[in-house]
């Protein structure tokens, strides 16, 4: 299985992690990495390490983060990359996060998950818009999650 490392500033990846928990039951393989003001970058290399440590057996590790370029992304790519099995996306989102989870039961292989992840955060972003002349409600008529 590939594990999931979820980063970001502030209590994202928790914030993140606890929401996919509740979606989707208790987590395996998966772990969040914080970044707060009160921590500086040896604190999130030290939490990503060991993460990435942790994941050691997995077919490879998919890391979420929150923005590009930030702390968290640069400090993910500086220690996976070298690592071979990492790929690191940003800009995620709680639908890409979901569907990417469970998506990896069926998937071995980590370029094509963090494919798949890219591809689903892409449909994840719409803009409401209400049409003149239609109904103000808007169509949920598909099953949500």
């Amino acid at each position: 299985m590939i594990g999931i490392v979820v980063t970001g500033h502030g209590t994202f990846a928790s914030g993140m992690t606890s929401a996919l928990k509740l979606i989707c039951g208790d987590l395996e393989l998966c772990r969040a990495v914080d970044f707060t003001s009160f921590e500086g970058t040896a604190e999130i290399e030290a939490g990503l390490a060991e993460s990435f440590d942790a994941f050691e057996k997995c077919e490879g590790v998919l890391v979420f983060s929150d923005l590009v370029g930030g702390t968290p992304f640069k400090t993910a790519v500086m220690l996976g990359n070298p690592r071979g099995n990492v790929r690191v996306i940003a800009g995620t989102n709680l639908g890409t996060l979901i569907e990417t989870y469970m998506a990896r039961a069926d998937e071995k292989d980590v370029d094509e998950l963090a494919r798949l992840a890219v591809e689903t955060a892409k449909s994840q972003v719409l803009l409401f818009e209400d049409a003149p002349g239609t109904s103000s409600e808007p169509d949920i008529s598909e099953d949500g999650i």
